[in-house]
């Protein structure tokens, strides 16, 4: 099973960016956590980040037919990013949102997700243990 794992703008900067909100956990930290709780299961994982909208599309365009999974955290593009919103309508594989804090407890502008309607289901206000939710979902999901 291979899982795409692709995270948008300012995630780089997870251990220096809003701690209060975000943790002490590096992105480094977190792919290090996915790539452990993956391999233990023989899932292969793809772990991107961009700060760049058109590189995240490029990403997903050329990423199509090659994962049985996706999982987005899409940061800030979630709640602005009709053109991610059209990329990810490509795929037919489950595709899970993830966030580390829960964007529906925060300001207004973050209520909304242009993700949200493709997804299989949202993980949220999890933390970094979000995204091994979102391997043990969409191996739940493949599995059936």
């Amino acid at each position: 099973m291979n899982i795409l794992i692709i995270n948008g703008p300012n995630l780089n900067m997870l251990g220096r960016r809003e701690p209060e909100i975000y943790g002490s956990e590096t992105l480094q930290d977190i792919e290090a956590k996915c790539n452990q709780h993956a391999g233990s299961k023989e899932i292969n994982i793809d772990f991107f980040q961009s700060n760049y909208e058109g590189v995240i599309i490029e990403r997903l365009q050329t990423a199509l037919d090659q994962y049985d999974g996706i999982i987005a955290n899409m940061a800030a593009y979630t709640h602005t990013s009709i053109a991610i919103h059209d990329a990810l309508k490509m795929y037919s594989c489950p595709i899970i949102e993830v966030h580390l804090s829960d964007p529906k407890t925060r300001e207004d502008f973050r209520h909304i997700s242009y993700i949200e309607p493709l997804a299989a289901c949202v993980i949220a206000g999890q933390g970094s243990d979000g995204y091994l939710q979102a391997i043990d979902k969409i191996e739940e999901i493949i599995n059936k």
